[in-house]
């Protein structure tokens, strides 16, 4: 396991999605990052393959984190509507299920590598775009990216206007 130093950077707002069709079943993870005046940064989707909805939760918080490293974050404040990953990671409630016990560490070592972070249950109302993009990445799957389309179409990449 990669051990990260926390990192000094960007103050940036990360909102998470998993979705599982069939709970186990095709699976997308989506992620959407705002900067501190609450512009989008990054809007992306990733298809997880088949997986249940908890474990695609955490694989796109997982995601989003390595994104927000990558534009720089120091400090980020996550956003998600799953109360069990955001129980889970607060220590209020045991990791059980032996296969969400390795991406919770996984989780935590990311979330270690930022200088501060918070984590912090949404309604799905305010989680509306990472749940967009979660869904698009099972309805992309096995799609190439199509450049022409841009970020906003899916994929990994930043937005035209807000890239830092």
């Amino acid at each position: 396991m990669n051990h990260l130093e926390p990192a000094a950077g960007l103050k940036l707002a990360l909102f998470t999605d998993g979705a599982s069709r069939g709970n186990p079943g095709l699976a997308g993870a989506g992620i959407q990052i705002l900067d501190q005046e609450g512009r989008e940064l990054l809007a992306a989707s990733k298809f997880l393959g088949r997986c249940t909805n908890n474990e695609a939760e955490y694989q796109a918080l997982i995601f989003g984190l390595r994104e927000a490293r990558r534009l720089g974050g120091g400090e980020v404040a996550v956003s998600l509507d799953s109360e069990l990953i955001v129980h889970q990671l607060s220590g209020r409630y045991r990791v059980k299920n032996e296969r969400l016990k390795p991406l919770f560490v996984q989780a935590r070592a990311e979330l270690a590598g930022f200088a501060r972070h918070t984590v912090r249950h949404v309604p799905r109302a305010q989680n509306r775009r990472a749940d967009q993009m979660a869904n698009q990445g099972i309805d992309d799957r096995g799609k190439e990216p199509d450049d022409s389309r841009g970020p906003a179409a899916g994929q990994t990449g930043l937005f035209r206007d807000n890239a830092v």
